[in-house]
């Protein structure tokens, strides 16, 4: 099994549950979009920051261009919200964990273009329409650097569970 299915496998019923929270925002209503941005901001933003301090630089070059965090605040301040409270988040230790929260991240930034389509078109959209320098099928060919062994991957997985639980706390 490749570093990917690896980490869809171990975080499926993790994803399943957050696309099932949020699945149920209208986001052509901007009150309700306005929620959303706010309870992915709470795990986000603080998750890219301990990434930058992690080093995710050192894995991916693109890192600077990959961010997200300024997009999701530039929306909020748009739609008249404040950031939320940065929530406690984990460390990431290693380039596996690096690496295992990264694709977190970035397999969100799949599922935003897909949402980006509902948003009402006169509400700001920078957060869920951002993207990356690194495609998909490139960032997820890097992967299998950083977890060549069945430890990388349990560390890997175990970060990215950990972060799936960050935005579930959000959501809730």
């Amino acid at each position: 099994m490749n570093a990917r299915a690896s980490l869809k496998a171990a975080t499926q019923p993790l994803h399943d549950r957050l696309d099932a929270h949020f699945s149920g925002y209208d986001l052509g209503d901007e009150a309700q979009y306005r929620a959303f941005l706010l309870a992915h901001a709470a795990a986000f933003l603080p998750i890219e920051q301990a990434l930058d301090e992690a080093g995710a630089s050192r894995l991916w070059p693109e890192w600077t261009a990959m961010r997200r965090s300024e997009a999701l605040v530039a929306d909020l301040a748009e739609l008249g919200a404040d950031v939320p409270p940065a929530m406690a988040v984990p460390t990431f230790a290693s380039d596996a964990e690096i690496a295992g929260a990264t694709y977190v991240l970035e397999g969100s930034r799949l599922g935003g273009k897909l949402l980006d389509r509902t948003v009402g078109t006169h509400l700001p959209r920078r957060f869920l329409s951002h993207r990356s320098p690194l495609a998909w099928r490139d960032f997820v060919a890097q992967l299998e650097r950083f977890m060549p062994s069945s430890v990388e991957r349990t560390r890997a997985a175990t970060a990215a569970a950990s972060v799936f639980g960050c935005f579930l706390d959000a959501a809730d």
